[in-house]
């Protein structure tokens, strides 16, 4: 029987995205779908890491599960890491992708080129109900395009120029994007413990 992971999230782009990188593990993944009573855990952190340890340990304290957590985000150079761990809500909270988007834009409206540097920061936690943490951090280097390029991916990968791919996040295949993607490169770190898990 496979061991239930419960995932930390309700997000079922970011639940199909960790499925595609893990689903070769004998591992039963659940979102918080299938823990109604679970509620959602504030993102009080400063830091991705503390957002992140914060969801795992919740989530595998109330479930009795091992659990996954992700706390990702963008970081722009030319806004001293903004929008950073607030990058979901950048543009207020209940925002949608689009709405983000479009604030990043004008924020960045005459910022040229070589100044529109940023990179994609993911950390995941793996946790367990008695305390066990394991953290790792994966990311990606890019640049912020002047508009949306690439209609796949989700967040900000319309904007995200991968200069080593030659080409957007959203412009890329599944398989390319969780191959270099810092979630990708983040659960590659943490697939030690989650292999003896399964």
């Amino acid at each position: 029987m496979a061991r239930v992971l419960v995932l930390a999230t309700r997000n079922r782009k970011k639940r199909a995205e960790i499925e595609q990188i893990l689903g070769d593990l004998p591992l039963e993944l659940q979102t918080l779908d299938a823990h109604p009573e679970v509620a959602e855990v504030e993102e009080s952190g400063q830091t991705f890491e503390e957002n992140a340890a914060l969801k795992a340990r919740a989530v595998a304290a109330a479930t009795g599960c091992w659990a996954l957590a992700d706390d990702s985000g963008l970081e722009v150079d030319a806004l001293n890491g903004r929008p950073g761990v607030y990058s979901a809500r950048y543009s207020g909270e209940g925002a949608t992708d689009a709405d983000n988007r479009k604030h990043l834009l004008e924020a960045l409206r005459g910022v040229p080129e070589e100044r529109r540097t940023a990179r994609f920061v993911a950390v995941v936690a793996l946790a367990s109900p008695d305390g066990q943490l394991h953290c790792m951090r994966g990311e990606v280097e890019g640049v912020i395009l002047e508009a949306e390029c690439g209609a796949g991916g989700f967040g900000y990968d319309s904007l995200f120029y991968v200069s080593l791919q030659g080409v957007s996040m959203a412009k890329m295949s599944t398989e390319q994007k969780h191959r270099i993607s810092h979630r990708g490169r983040a659960l590659a770190g943490l697939r030690p413990w989650l292999e003896a898990l399964a």
